[in-house]
């Protein structure tokens, strides 16, 4: 492979996900020869660990178009449209399906541990000749270190690897890595494979995300058939106003739907909320651990079986120390793109479209796309990703006008909505039904629901209880029910 010219050379691609398949997808349709090197033993790998949790769009808004133009040459079938799958059927019924494509097969490596990347004879301060030296990609497979050129790179290995810890600094907090077999990371699947685990359990949640009120509702689902199950659930933050109104003010419908499940169930007193929560030490107790943690500034100690870490990952950049990659100094994404999704300067999920210009690295040829774009930054939408590979892919074919092209415009929550037909059932002159002025009190701020439960009902994608005009908003971008992924 050393003798063939750079442009002979394939394109790798670092992760076979929803973004590095629509990445290969892209190329295959350019012509160019992808390399997909995947971690995991299948494509899709991350997804399969939290297989059980349903995405928040339907199946119209997770197929990258390139992919789907592939996957309908053969007898694939299509997905209901309107249906909503879990990360495990996305897989199944789309990621796996695509990865047999003769397309796609001969170019996809499992099993592949990236180790390194670098150009071909110059470390990461040679400058002379570098920009033209193919790269060279080291990984491991099956116990063997192999060493492969291409013309470009997309890394596209997401962060799922890498879960925050749980101190409050980023960093573990003692005690931590010495109890990790009763820690679990991401979304675990409490209410079914790992049911025994969690079942009548003294649970601790850490994190204020969607992946934290995925594991809180799944806990109380437990909790119902297993009354004894103890839900406690930790805030950094001072109050939970910024959980619920990202949850409840969400023109996700189902992504706005936990919110407000979440706030129900603290209403009726299922889970105990810790805020202002900040661990300091963790230490082993008969079957379970002590946390040492201050509570709005006062000490605690507090006693679990098990502990939930959701607070989000971060990106892997490990094997990326001999290229010259730029890097927002907070949120870890491109300098570019940092600014436009960056937590501390936006509350929601504002971003405008981006593609190759924003995703740019001082490494020509070089490219992170997917949700290891969004570096530390959460809520990561699949749909971005699809448009980051179709411009970065038009960018390496040389077709510079498609890739500054705009093909998704996302409004102010980061999704793009259409409208529903107006509600038209009356309920809130019903005498009793009728509480704090209407159904079940005023509505969340700015919810698109005249009261709490008109906004219920509409979460659930029913109608509503009529007592207002505003029509309710559906969702058309693909994201799973976390903070990051793809």
């Amino acid at each position: 492979m050393d003798a063939m010219t750079p442009t002979e050379l394939p394109v790798a691609i670092v992760g076979a996900g929803p973004v590095g398949l629509a990445a290969a997808a892209h190329l295959v349709q350019r012509g160019i020869a992808p390399l997909i090197l995947e971690q995991g033993a299948s494509v899709g790998a991350a997804l399969l660990e939290w297989g059980h949790v349903r995405v928040f769009s339907p199946w119209r808004y997770n197929i990258d178009a390139a992919a789907r133009a592939l996957l309908e040459r053969s007898e694939w079938t299509a997905p209901d449209p309107d249906r909503l799958p879990t990360g495990g059927e996305i897989v199944r019924d789309y990621l796996a399906p695509l990865a047999t494509r003769p397309e796609i097969a001969p170019h996809l490596k499992l099993g592949a541990t990236v180790m390194a990347i670098t150009r071909q004879g110059h470390d990461k301060a040679s400058s002379e000749g570098r920009d033209g030296a193919p790269f060279v990609i080291r990984y491991e497979r099956q116990g063997r270190v192999h060493r492969v050129l291409a013309r470009a790179v997309i890394d596209a290995s997401g962060t799922w690897s890498r879960p925050n810890p749980i101190g409050i600094d980023g960093l573990p907090v003692e005690g931590e890595r010495e109890a990790a077999g009763l820690i679990a990371y991401g979304i675990p699947d409490v209410a079914g494979a790992e049911r025994d685990s969690y079942a009548g359990k003294r649970v601790l949640v850490i994190g204020g995300g969607h992946s934290a009120i995925n594991v809180a509702l799944a806990l109380m689902e437990l909790q119902a058939d297993t009354p004894g199950t103890e839900i406690h659930w930790a805030l950094r933050r001072s109050g939970v106003e910024r959980l619920l109104g990202g949850g409840l003010n969400d023109q996700l419908p189902e992504r706005g739907a936990l919110g407000l499940a979440a706030r129900q169930a603290m209403q009726d007193g299922r889970l105990a909320m810790l805020t202002s929560f900040a661990a300091e030490r963790i230490e082993p107790a008969a079957g379970g651990v002590v946390v040492h943690a201050t509570l709005a500034g006062a000490p605690a100690r507090l006693e679990f079986d098990r502990i939930v870490v959701a607070t989000g990952f971060r990106p892997d950049l490990s094997f990326l120390s001999e290229l010259r990659v730029a890097l927002d100094p907070v949120v870890e994404a491109p300098p570019a793109l940092a600014p436009l999704i960056d937590p501390n300067l936006h509350s929601c999920g504002t971003v405008p479209p981006h593609g190759i210009e924003e995703l740019r690295h001082p490494e020509p040829g070089f490219t992170i796309v997917g949700a290891k774009s969004y570096g530390r930054a959460p809520t990561f939408l699949m749909a971005t990703g699809y448009e980051q590979v179709r411009s970065v892919v038009a960018g390496l074919a040389g077709d510079h006008a498609a890739a500054r092209a705009v093909h998704l415009v996302l409004p102010e929550t980061g999704v793009c909505n259409t409208p529903s037909p107006p509600q038209t059932n009356a309920c809130c002159g019903d005498g009793d039904a009728k509480v704090d002025g209407c159904c079940g009190g005023p509505a969340p701020t700015e919810a698109d629901s005249c009261c709490l439960q008109d906004a219920f009902a509409k979460a659930e994608g029913r109608s509503g209880c009529g007592c207002g005009s505003a029509a309710s908003e559906t969702a058309a971008a693909g994201v799973r029910r976390a903070d990051a992924f793809a």
